[in-house]
């Protein structure tokens, strides 16, 4: 009987958990990305304020409730010494945020080689891709269309896999 009862619990109350990774290059808006997620979507989360994140050392980790479902979003650091650790957390996950800070130009080739490492993973193999030009708030910022160009020749490597690329302001929401 308990077993049943309990199955019947779980059936009911249970929520499907999904592993989200948030990568990218230091600076590039990652755990401001995932407070503003966490201020939104969580009833009573009061947020920490957006002028006090500083740079991540390891990762972050938030969790939102979003209907039936439960995602765990890992900000992991974008420092170079960091991106190393980024394969050890590939096979856990469901789906990837990949943030591009847009106004950065200069570091617009470093953020393509960590994505390029990132993509031809085959850890990562099928796993769904969004990636956020973010800081699209900043008048001197780079388009989608200018992104979309820099990231050419990684077209390839994302293979059969969905990705999609948004603009986005994690500071403003």
């Amino acid at each position: 009987m308990y077993t049943l009862l309990s199955g019947l619990y779980k059936y009911v109350f249970q929520k499907d958990e999904y592993c989200v990774l948030i990568l990218g290059l230091d600076n590039a808006g990652k755990t401001t990305f995932l407070e503003q997620s966490k201020t939104r979507f969580s009833k009573n989360y009061k947020g920490m304020s957006l002028s006090k994140i500083t740079t991540t050392v390891g990762l972050n980790i938030g969790t939102v409730d979003v209907g039936k479902a439960r995602l765990m979003f890992w900000d992991l650091g974008g420092q170079e010494e960091l991106q190393s650790l980024w394969d050890k957390y590939y096979a856990e996950c469901h789906g990837v945020i990949y943030v591009i800070d847009s106004t950065d130009e200069g570091r617009l080739p470093e953020s393509k080689r960590a994505f390029e490492k990132m993509v031809t993973s085959e850890a990562l193999d099928g796993v769904p891709i969004l990636v956020l030009a973010n800081k699209q708030d900043v008048e001197t910022c780079l388009s989608i269309p200018d992104i979309k160009t820099a990231f050419s020749d990684c077209t390839s490597k994302i293979g059969r896999r969905d990705c999609l690329t948004q603009a986005c302001s994690a500071l403003t929401g």
